[in-house]
């Protein structure tokens, strides 16, 4: 039997609880991509993020403002795939620590936009490659074939969803 396969009794349970016929094959794919992204946001937070006394959206924030420059909080929530609320709460955060800071858009005077501070910018040059560290380890049970097939079907699922956005 696979790992995290259904075991007999369990699909029984299951199937008299629901009264129809369950498709066990995508629950056991969708319930083990999902444990494996919460491990390892766990373990990120754990290993990684908490000497820095970030979450892992704290980080995904920073980690954008850092790539992209300075963005208006609907396109860093759509980027991070959060709600604006969440963004809000966050920078609100990042803000208080000096991490990161609001300005006008200068072309719409409704928008405000978020970018990284100096302190901000310091913290994540220093804090990426330790990510990125951990990344590396979390995936080092697949060979290179492995890791790009598993990122192939991943970007697959992912544009499923985009598409019906």
């Amino acid at each position: 039997m696979l790992e995290n396969e259904l075991l007999p009794e369990e699909l029984d349970i299951l199937n008299r609880l629901t009264n129809y016929p369950l498709d066990f094959q995508a629950m056991t794919v969708v319930t083990n991509l999902y444990r494996a992204a919460q491990l390892l946001r766990a373990e990120m937070e754990r290993e990684v993020l908490s000497p820095y006394k970030l979450s892992w959206t704290g980080f995904s924030l920073l980690y954008n403002l850092w790539i992209w420059g300075a963005m208006e909080t609907r396109k860093l929530s759509k980027s991070m795939g959060v709600t604006v609320a969440t963004v809000s709460s966050i920078s609100n955060t990042l803000e208080r620590k000096e991490l990161c800071g609001r300005e006008v858009d200068p072309r719409d005077r409704r928008l405000v936009l978020l970018h990284l501070t100096e302190k901000g910018k310091e913290v994540i040059e220093e804090l990426y490659p330790k990510f990125n560290q951990g990344e590396k380890d979390f995936v080092s049970v697949l060979n290179s074939d492995e890791q790009k097939f598993l990122t192939q079907l991943l970007r697959r699922l992912c544009k499923r969803i985009e598409i019906k956005e």
